[in-house]
């Protein structure tokens, strides 16, 4: 049994999340164009400064005015930068995202040139919220972006 690359890529992006030294969630993000890998990120502060879980083990990073990560980049934010920083093309690419991009990820998906996104869980379940505001924002303007469903997940396409 052959897995589909939609299958892969959102298994490495579950595999990247576990690298992520966040005390509060893990997310993994993969960057494809053309059935390749472009780039990959996950959730946590930027090089060079503090993993949260080793700083601050019990409680996390401080946190800010919107009482988010003061520290943090988002799995999306990673993927996207470490791209651009490296001079790969983005443009038309497809995004696989262990969590649904919150409204600020997605403002810079679509900015970047991104045209999918597939993602495993819900950032509006996760924070409580009544809609993914991301979610929407990407439909609404033209990129695709979809959960992929347990049952397409494990099917062989």
């Amino acid at each position: 049994m052959s897995l589909s690359f939609d299958q892969i890529f959102m298994n490495l992006a579950s595999d990247l999340a576990q690298k992520s030294h966040c005390v509060k969630n893990h997310v993994g993000a993969v960057l494809t164009k053309d059935t390749r890998i472009i780039s990959i990120g996950y959730n946590g502060p930027p090089a060079g400064t503090h993993n949260c879980d080793e700083e601050w083990p019990e409680e996390g990073c401080p946190r800010d005015s919107k009482n988010s990560c003061s520290l943090a980049l988002h799995a999306e934010e990673n993927a996207i930068l470490y791209a651009v920083k490296n001079g790969a093309q983005i443009q038309g690419a497809t995004l696989y995202t262990t969590l649904s991009p919150c409204i600020s990820c997605a403002r810079l998906i679509y900015a970047s040139g991104i045209q999918r996104v597939f993602y495993k869980y819900s950032y509006a379940a996760y924070k409580g919220l009544s809609l993914d505001e991301g979610v929407e924002f990407l439909n609404k303007f033209g990129v695709q972006c979809n959960k992929l469903e347990d049952r397409e997940y494990r099917e062989v396409h």
